[in-house]
């Protein structure tokens, strides 16, 4: 989808997940972020995400829903794309409010704390030359609360590869 986490089930989100509005979405910046959300009625939901609140056909659904805080299952994940000059990176599993605002990403040769630009969804990049260099990886949450993973990523790291932490907001 528009954030880029892949399989949202094989993921760890599990099957009671929803598309944002265009508004609520905020190119991206909503990524992560967890909402509680039911129909505006009396149906109490019993299925997963969509079908649990409309029916198949239903269209526009008016429901209610609020921010509510992401309960995660081990440390963040850290999916490293991209080609030498160019490292894409997906964060993902971030609990608390689940929303980044700003990643840095530091490599063990360069040993500084390099600003990374969010490119698309919760896909963060650097433009740095960082193959053959242990990674580690500084998150900012909307809220303004900052985790450290130091060296989450090994210095034989591939693009492609993906890197638990046991970090956690």
């Amino acid at each position: 989808g528009a954030c880029g986490y892949g399989n949202l089930y094989t993921d760890g989100y599990g099957t009671k997940t929803a598309a944002l509005s265009t508004t609520l979405f905020n190119d991206g910046k909503a990524c992560g972020g967890c909402y509680q959300i039911v129909c505006d009625g009396t149906k109490v939901p019993q299925w997963p995400a969509f079908l649990a609140i409309a029916q198949y056909r239903a269209g526009i659904v008016p429901i209610l829903y609020r921010r509510v805080g992401c309960r995660r299952s081990g440390g963040m994940r850290f999916t490293i794309n991209g080609r030498d000059y160019f490292e894409l990176v997906l964060i993902s599993n971030v609990g608390g409010v689940g929303e980044i605002s700003a990643a840095w990403v530091r490599g063990s040769r360069t040993n500084r704390w390099e600003a990374m630009s969010r490119n698309w969804g919760s896909n963060w990049q650097s433009l740095s030359f960082l193959n053959g260099q242990a990674l580690s990886f500084r998150v900012q949450a909307s809220n303004g609360r900052i985790r450290t993973a130091l060296n989450v990523v090994p210095s034989n790291w591939r693009f492609g590869q993906s890197f638990k932490s046991n970090v956690q907001f």
